[in-house]
């Protein structure tokens, strides 16, 4: 996207402001409805298909790195408390561009994945309802895409009012997608059968296994509800002690569940099922709970699964069909996107028009009729990269904005912050050729674009040059990626064979992250304290 100059509104000219009507009940709902969408229903049997009952550690490596994130995020939401944050942050440390270059990412991952939850939610409609998917590939009928922008046009609604409105709806909604998954966790456990773990061997498929499991088996985008906190946090009832506690809570929440959800699923599969491998289990479990419900004989079970299908997802759309416009907002407000997206409605305290721009950019997503399975590497790495720019964030704030009020202070981050961001770019990595190399390229491409329109670029704050010096570390760092993609052994050449293209991927990231760190800017620019 092609940056404009952005002006501050006028004094009196109708421009709202953000309200702070969000508690922690709020909060922590949020977190957790933004993560418990369709990641629970799908991504079981994509993780046994890819990496056999090894998968469990799969979710454990994704457990860890959101944590590891998650605590980063504390400190800069804790710190700074400001909505569209995702992207304000970097421009705080960094400068414009690259809050341009974040802003672009965090659009297309979140953006997509309001898409993809409606999707989800059509694919298990379609149990009951067989008109909306086309039969053998997943992808909708003319009648399904019908259904899935009814969905979205409902969730623009909910946002349009207020978000205490949303923030209702959510709670109401979170109560019943987290009854669903535990009785799923009882009753599967009643038919457990260990040998299951065993039967061609705990770990068919090896350490890439494991691996590819986090990003194509949609596991990083199961565990990914961190930003939407982020995104509403000028809306948060005392901000500095309810955003650190609502990020944590989420994330062991959540993990301990994913974790027993995929060991029930793995243990209740009837033995019989089993005899062709792992990897033919994905053409008995195209809905995984609801056909292992109908498989045992618990039809009940499969109906609940079905309608808590149909909520889940649709209530994690909801979510990010909020937390994209105060995306779009935090963009504006870095100078880099049309002004027009930094208006908040002055009764409602909603960003109207980024809110359009929301529902127009998800109802593109699912114009190309895709299917759940063939969407999610794309969000997986777009949503992963918005979040690894955060541990750079704060090691640069740590130096240049030294008298920061930081009530919440990650300790050990001279581990944890370089840490995190190497779990990232395995993560990305993990996604493939296919995957990386377009989004990677784009962001390539969007920073060229930038300097093509450099005379529409305000530079009062900070001049060129040094928004230049400061982004280039993350250019490389996308060149070295695409680079180590083509050469490594997801999806590329296999010139470079594991486990020696991980390592590779660890010193580069290494490599970047304090190269990010010591090109910030000598001095952060930061908000003043009334501003959202």
């Amino acid at each position: 996207m092609i940056p404009y100059e952005a002006t501050s509104p006028k004094p009196n000219s109708g421009q709202g402001k953000f309200k702070k009507q969000l508690t922690l009940t709020d909060l922590t709902f949020i977190g957790l409805g933004a993560i418990f969408g369709s990641g629970w229903l799908f991504a079981v049997s994509h993780v046994s298909v890819i990496a056999g009952p090894a998968g469990i550690f799969s979710w454990v490596i994704g457990g860890v790195a959101v944590f590891l994130l998650g605590l980063v995020y504390c400190e800069l939401g804790a710190a700074l408390p400001k909505s569209g944050g995702i992207i304000r942050y970097p421009v705080f440390s960094h400068g414009e561009l690259m809050g341009y270059l974040m802003g672009s990412i965090t659009l297309i991952a979140f953006s997509s994945l309001i898409a993809i939850e409606v999707v989800a939610a059509r694919q298990y409609a379609a149990a009951w309802f067989p008109f909306l998917s086309q039969s053998g590939s997943g992808d909708p009928t003319l009648a399904g895409w019908l259904v899935q922008f009814i969905l979205l046009a409902f969730f623009f609604y909910l946002n349009y009012n207020s978000v205490k409105t949303f923030a209702k709806a959510n709670n109401i909604i979170s109560v019943f997608k987290f009854i669903v998954p535990l009785l799923v966790i009882i009753i599967l456990f009643n038919y457990f059968n260990p040998g299951n773990l065993q039967v061609h061997g705990f770990s068919p498929y090896g350490v890439s296994g494991i691996q590819a499991a986090v990003s194509a088996g949609g596991i990083i985008f199961a565990y990914l509800g961190l930003t939407p906190i982020i995104s509403v946090a000028g809306e948060v009832e005392k901000p500095q002690k309810t955003i650190p506690l609502a990020l944590i809570l989420s994330i062991l929440l959540s993990t301990v569940i994913y974790v027993l959800l995929q060991f029930a699923f793995l243990g209740g599969i009837p033995p019989e099922l089993l005899f062709g491998g792992w990897k033919e289990i994905g053409q008995y479990f195209s809905l995984p709970f609801r056909d292992i419900a109908l498989i045992l004989g618990v039809g009940w079970l499969a109906f609940l699964v079905v309608c808590d299908a149909v909520i889940s997802p649709s209530g994690t759309g909801n979510i990010y069909m909020n937390a994209t416009p105060r995306v779009i907002y935090g963009w504006a407000k870095s100078g880099t996107l049309f002004n027009v997206f930094t208006h908040i409605d002055e009764k409602s305290g909603i960003p109207r028009p980024a809110l359009w721009l929301t529902f127009i950019l998800a109802v593109f997503w699912t114009l190309p009729f895709p299917s759940w399975e063939k969407l999610i590497s794309v969000v997986s790495a777009a949503l992963i990269l918005s979040y690894a720019l955060a541990p750079v964030t704060v090691s640069a704030l740590r130096r240049n904005a030294k008298d920061i009020k930081r009530p919440f202070y990650v300790k050990w981050f001279a581990i944890v912050g370089p840490l995190s961001f190497i779990i990232s770019a395995f993560i990305v990595y993990w996604s493939g050729w296919e995957t990386v190399s377009w989004l990677l390229g784009l962001q390539i491409v969007l920073f060229f674009i930038y300097l093509l329109c450099k005379n529409k670029v305000p530079v009062d704050k900070v001049s060129l040059r040094q928004q230049i010096t400061s982004a280039l570390w993350l250019i490389g760092f996308y060149s070295a990626m695409i680079i180590l993609s083509y050469l490594g052994t997801f999806g590329g050449k296999g010139i470079i064979p594991a486990p020696w293209d991980i390592v590779a991927v660890a010193v580069i990231s290494l490599i970047a992250f304090y190269w990010g760190t010591f090109s910030a800017l000598p001095k952060a620019v930061l908000p003043t304290e009334d501003e959202d």
